[in-house]
């Protein structure tokens, strides 16, 4: 097991990741706002960020994209939850920014309740435009 770069070839990979996951922590979001993510990150947010995997077996079975001090993204398979991996994601990430910030959904309560146990404390409330859900951001 190992934290890489990702290269192009971990794309499909890494859409996997983020589709299992998104779907299991988002139930609430509507699929036509699903597909414009799914677009949005194949072609936009995972060009456009600094991301790594970590890779068992040489399969990615989680990710973590950073956009400056933000993280933008942080996905693990569900059958891969509780074993540490989104902890050494972030963790790895943590050697190079002294000050990290995330936002989530208020109803990702998979996603709140790991944020919470790392030590992130929210800082502001708003309604996401395009989903029309409420949003924590949250720093450590």
């Amino acid at each position: 097991m190992m934290i890489r770069k990702h290269n192009e070839n971990d794309l499909e990979q890494i859409m996997k990741v983020w589709y299992t996951s998104s779907t299991l922590a988002h139930p609430f979001l509507n699929l036509e706002f699903v597909e414009k993510v799914k677009s949005d990150m194949r072609n936009m947010y995972i060009p456009n960020s600094e991301t790594w995997v970590y890779e068992i077996d040489s399969t990615v079975v989680g990710f973590i994209s950073m956009m400056d001090n933000e993280i933008a993204g942080l996905f693990v398979l569900p059958e891969y939850h509780s074993r540490g991996i989104g902890s050494k994601l972030v963790n790895f990430v943590t050697e190079f920014n002294d000050k990290l910030e995330v936002e989530v959904f208020k109803l990702n309560k998979i996603g709140r309740s790991f944020y919470n146990k790392y030590g992130f404390i929210q800082v502001k409330e708003f309604v996401h435009k395009d989903s029309g859900e409420v949003v924590l951001r949250l720093k450590k």
